[in-house]
This record gives structure tokens, sequence and C-alpha cells, in this order.
């Protein structure tokens, strides 16, 4: 493996790199916000206590589903959210065996995305998100650099993130060299195309990354088929990668069957057994599940709308408001909610968050 013999690099100690490369569940953190579009505290620490008691084995906050915004002059929500999320993650490990590993999202250039990395290493989180959605047109060697530069203030995941919502096309190029920074622990792949998924992970084993760093599935329309697969470029152990977790949106929703099915796709992928048909008729009703949440028939406009309207039924949120106002479910979109909620009551933990909801509330 590459190194670059920085002893100083801020680093994962061994007991959570080990979890993180066993696999873990990571809810992308939404954002509660009241009537008057204001940050309602008492319903974000309810979500992050959702996630904790759902078995979530880390949380993502200042991240697409907790709205970009958050960041904009005048709103300047990225501080609290990210100290409330730290402050209420640490309680619920304190009642825990396995703290929750604390993921951030940073993004734009390179003096914006160290100075979010100084600030969420102070405030107690463990990794770095890194979007490159600001790098439109950047070299390859660009946007290493600027990797390996946040890289120096806390381990980081790599972040493909699809065009659809303000990604860009990374090749198998980038990745291989990205793969060399020693403190790039772990790739979030969720460009929701296979062929580009496909660079990553041959980019990971190409790099000698495959035994240590994680790859975790962002891809959100293919959850289940990305969970069962090894990629294999070889013959040799260190020519084979697993997707190990996921990073994702999806999970912000019916998390503790997120937690349920991903034991138990990650048991049926270290087996090498066949896999049963009833997994790959979920793999599919999930995607359908997906598909209505995200909004793809309107090529994501009601992602985070969507996300909310399942969290407000449950009663987690209030309402559906985000920090843009024209951001709302799209035509039909609460109908075809409606329809999965029929067609897959098996997905929904709302019995559960029935049960434990008065006492995240509290």
């Amino acid at each position: 493996m590459f190194s670059d013999n920085n002893v100083d690099l801020p680093r994962l100690s061994d007991t959570q790199h080990k979890r993180l490369m066993d696999g873990m569940v990571i809810p992308a953190h939404p954002l509660a916000l009241d009537a008057n579009r204001k940050l309602d505290e008492r319903r974000q620490k309810a979500l992050t206590r959702y996630y904790a008691a759902a078995g979530a084995g880390g949380i993502a906050v200042g991240v697409h589903t907790t709205q970009f915004e958050i960041r904009e002059p005048g709103i300047d929500l990225l501080k609290p959210v990210l100290e409330l999320a730290a402050e209420t993650m640490k309680a619920c490990d304190a009642q825990s065996s396995e703290p929750l590993l604390k993921v951030a999202g940073i993004v734009g250039r390179t003096s914006q995305a160290v100075a979010e990395a100084e600030l969420v290493r102070e405030q107690g989180y463990d990794l770095g998100l890194v979007s490159l959605s600001a790098f439109g047109g950047a070299s390859n060697e660009e946007m290493v650099k600027h990797l390996k530069t946040v890289a120096e203030q806390i381990p980081i995941f790599g972040f493909y993130l699809q065009p659809s919502v303000g990604g860009r096309r990374l090749d198998y190029s980038f990745w291989k060299a990205a793969c060399e920074i020693e403190n790039l622990v772990g790739i979030k792949v969720a460009p929701f195309n296979r062929y580009d998924s496909l660079d990553v992970a041959r980019a990971v084993v190409d790099a000698g990354r495959a035994g240590d760093l994680a790859l975790y599935t962002g891809n959100d329309e293919n959850i289940f088929l990305d969970l069962l697969t090894t990629y294999r470029f070889g013959d040799s152990p260190d020519q084979c990668v697993p997707f190990r977790g996921g990073l994702l949106g999806q999970w912000a929703v019916w998390a503790q069957k997120a937690v349920e099915d991903l034991k138990e796709l990650v048991q049926l992928r270290k087996s090498g057994g066949s896999v049963p048909p009833h997994i790959l008729e979920r793999a599919q009703q999930m995607t359908d599940i997906n598909a209505v949440v995200f909004d793809a028939a309107n090529r994501f406009a009601g992602c985070i709308p969507g996300i909310h309207e399942i969290l407000r039924r449950q009663g987690l949120l209030e309402g559906i408001w985000t920090l843009n106002p024209d951001e709302v479910l799209s035509v039909g979109q609460s109908e075809e909610i409606d329809r999965i909620y029929r067609m897959y009551p098996e997905f929904s933990d709302d019995e559960f968050v029935e049960q434990h909801l008065d006492e995240w509330m509290s």
C-alpha cells in the first residue's frame, strides 16, 4: 500500500477501522425544520437517537440529505447542526458498547474544505466525506491534490456523486491515484451507474488497497446487489473487493430494517453460496421503493422531500419543509409513497419508531 510516511496524520483507531471494514449502516442525516424553516432542535436530536437505536454503525451529517444550503450566508446552520449531532451521538455512545462512527460532509474548494475539516475534527467527527462538486472541469491531479490536503486534517471518504445531483464524472485513473492517499480509508460509490462503480472497484484493487480501503455503496437504486457482490479482477484474494456497507440517503428512512438487511446480505456474500430468489426479489422491491422516495421519475427533484415525508408519517418530523421553499414533493409522489407502503410493508420500521418515539423526542 502507498504510504506518505506522515505519522502525524489524524487516523481512525484500529477498532474503528475494523468496524468500517466489517460493514455498517451509515444513514445520511436529514435536517429537521419547523414551519418557519428554522432548525427544530428537538426533532433533530430525535432523528439522531433514532438512527443510534436502530443499530446504525455511524451517521453522516452535513451531506446532501442534510441540505447543502446549511452553509449559505444568512442561513449559517452548518456549525449548529454539526454540533447538535455530535453532542447527541456522544450521549448515545454513553449507552452503547460500540460508539457511532461520526462522519461529516466536507464541500468546496481546498480552502473551504480544509476549514470544514478542521471544524468537524474539533467537534469530534471521525471521518470527512469529501465532495468534489466544486471541481467541475478540474484535472485529476488537482482533485487528488485536494483530497490529500484535506486528508492531512482528518481521515477521509472519497465520494463519487451522481451528476444528476451535482456530481461529476470521475474516471478510473482518478480513483487509482486517489487510492494511493494513505488517509483515504473508504469511498462512497454513488454514481448510480454500474460502469462507473466498476471503475472504482478496479482502481481499489489495482492500487493494492482491497484489504484496507472500505467500499461503501451510495447507489441507492442498487443497494442489495452492491452488497451481495464481490468484484473479482483475478484469482488471488487481493484482486477481489466487496462493498462492505452503505452510506445512504435511502437509509435515512426505515433504518432499523436496513440494519437487519445489511447483516443478512453480508452473511450471504461471505458464505459464497447461491443467493436465494427471495433476496433478488427484495432487491427489485428496494429499487422500486427508492425510485419513489428519491423521485427518480422527476430527476430526483423530490428526493429530500420524499425522505421527509416518510419521517413525517412516522412522527419524527413535523412537516417536510426544506430550506429551499421550492423543494417540495413532485406531483403524484405522495400517492406513490402510499403505494410502496401498501406493496412492501415488510420494509417499514413504523412499529419500531412508534414504540420509541416519545423517548427520542424527550
